[in-house]
């Protein structure tokens, strides 16, 4: 995923206006006190090593590297951050990952009259309106059966079970079961578990901890999003591959001349080069700091990377009246379940192109989904290699010094906070998940799935199958704006269908040469329209298929 500002954006000074970290900062714990296999950690196996490549000096072979050569990797990759990693101590901090902000949805995006079903590390909760508007968040389980109160519906404002009617409030109780007799009353028992949402800044966050009230302070502010004139474009999308993946690619700015050259006006595959990055904060909560290219000598977009799964790129801008201009990519990760994940990417600004005027959003939506689906290949096999080898990134990356200095990072930060995770790869340690991985197959009922208008609901044909290959079901349904935009395009090329085929059956009952012209020529005009309604249609639900070329 292309993370960068630098690219289309000039040199700009370093911000004092951003938000720092906040930190708990608990005794650090070494691991002379503190056992790893009290947190399942997997350790490296002693008998894994690294390979070499296999080097013919006249007839001798060899498969391990010189003295030579071991100091110059020394040089170009990178080594321990920390006095404690020098000294070969880890420091673990407290961490409970139910006690946070997980971002579910962007506002503008949430159903007004239907269920909407969303996972958290495979932790199946159900979001919804009330009939005021107000929102709520269940474990997306009736208490009765176990039925999905996602695949339910709202009536009079209240949450029904589609399984046998069961309807809940806004606290989670049962208020009607059709099948009790007029004079028993609903048990007590009879509730789902809720969990505590806010929304801030245009984003539905949860608070996942049923035990402990929720920390107000942890809830994220973008300073940048609240500034007078900044303007955003914001997308959602599922992806096929664990958070932790995904926030790696997101942070590695290396990346984005190769794997997305000529995506866009700014990506060329010329321009990868090395790059300057300086740690400027660490704490418990996350890391911070300046990177730019090593050609210009400078470092002026902003990193900042704070748990749960949040991850900002900043940059300013002065222009030539003296108008500070900020800019920023924000990306609000989801971990959804075991090689899944949900993104919420906000782009924005508080000045922006006048050629952003002349073209549509879906335009903007479908180029990032383009852009994530250059990365999925590769992301989805690195995902399946860190499964299946079973041993930390330390003992399978080779990190560069000028590329791979936020990924190493955020590694070792999951090594400081992966015992409080369900599962986590982090530099030196691992915890794998416990149980399997959850698969749905069964989409909703008929009419549901036909019209596959959320997220819950399955439906009939590949475009609107629940497959995270998918665009349509990747991001389109996740989507206001770009179902809308599906639905007319589709509404208009039947309309035009059908009056060509009106078109081109009058100009053959016509007995005049310039009727049958005229009535031929609109017909054409018609199947014209029909072609660019399938090609619009095509472009919002068609995934990017990589064509290899010859350079």
């Amino acid at each position: 995923m292309a993370l960068s500002l630098n690219s289309f954006l000039p040199h700009t000074h370093h911000s004092s206006l951003l938000k720092p970290l906040s930190s708990s900062k608990p005794t650090p714990i070494f691991l002379s006190k503190y056992p790893l296999f009290s947190f399942n950690h997997v350790l490296p196996k002693s008998n894994y090593t690294r390979c070499h490549a296999v080097t013919d000096i006249g007839n001798f072979a060899s498969s391990s590297p010189s003295l030579d050569q071991e100091g110059e990797d020394h040089k170009v990759l990178l080594g321990p951050s920390t006095e404690q990693e020098r000294k070969g101590e880890r420091v673990v901090a407290d961490y409970d990952w139910t006690e946070e902000w997980y971002p579910l949805y962007l506002t503008k995006d949430l159903p007004d009259d239907a269920p909407l079903g969303l996972t958290i590390f495979d932790q199946q909760v159900v979001l919804y309106k009330d009939g005021n508007g107000v929102l709520h968040c269940y474990q997306d389980r009736c208490p009765h059966r176990l039925a999905k109160l996602s695949e339910g519906q709202l009536v009079d404002g209240r949450l029904e079970c589609l399984y046998h009617g069961w309807q809940f409030d806004g606290e989670g109780k049962c208020v009607r079961i059709p099948q009790l007799p007029a004079d028993a009353k609903i048990p007590r028992t009879a509730c789902t578990k809720t969990y505590e949402v806010r929304e801030s800044q245009g984003v539905v966050w949860v608070w996942m901890s049923q035990r402990t009230p929720p920390n107000h302070n942890k809830l994220p502010w973008f300073e940048n999003f609240a500034r007078p004139g900044f303007q955003d474009t914001s997308t959602t999308h599922e992806l096929p591959y664990d958070h932790s993946i995904l926030l790696e690619n997101l942070m590695d700015p290396a990346h984005i001349p190769i794997s997305h050259d000529r995506t866009d006006w700014t990506a060329k595959r010329e321009d990868a080069q090395p790059l300057l990055f300086e740690v400027t904060e660490r704490t418990d909560r996350g890391f911070a700091g300046w990177w730019g290219r090593e050609k210009d000598g400078s470092m002026p977009n902003f990193l900042r990377f704070e748990a749960p799964c949040v991850l900002q790129n900043n940059r300013e801008i002065i222009d030539k009246n003296g108008e500070k201009h900020y800019f920023t990519g924000l990306f609000l990760c989801r971990p959804t379940g075991q090689g899944k994940s949900m993104l919420i990417v906000r782009f924005g600004g508080t000045l922006r192109s006048p050629l952003v005027k002349f073209f549509p959003e879906w335009y903007f939506h479908q180029n990032a989904s383009k852009v994530f689906e250059q990365d999925m290949g590769f992301l989805s096999s690195q995902n399946e290699v860190l499964v299946k080898e079973k041993v930390p990134t330390k003992e399978l990356y080779l990190n560069l010094r000028s590329s791979d200095t936020w990924v190493a990072e955020y590694r070792k930060w999951m090594d400081k906070v992966g015992h409080g995770m369900p599962y986590h790869f982090g530099h030196s340690t691992i915890s794998l998940p416990k149980l399997p991985a959850v698969v749905e197959h069964a989409p909703a009922g008929l009419v549901a799935g036909v019209s596959a208008s959320f997220p819950a609901k399955g439906g009939i044909g590949m475009m609107h199958a629940p497959n995270l290959a998918n665009r349509y079901y990747r991001h389109v349904i996740h989507c206001k704006g770009c179902s809308s935009v599906v639905k007319s395009f589709r509404a208009w090329k039947n309309a035009l269908s059908a009056i060509a085929l009106v078109l081109t059956a009058l100009a053959i009952l016509a007995s005049g040469r310039q009727w049958k012209t005229f009535l031929l020529a609109s017909a054409t005009l018609c199947l014209a329209g029909v072609y660019a309604c399938s090609t619009a249609i095509a472009i919002n639900t068609t995934n990017f298929i990589r064509t290899h070329r010859r350079l």
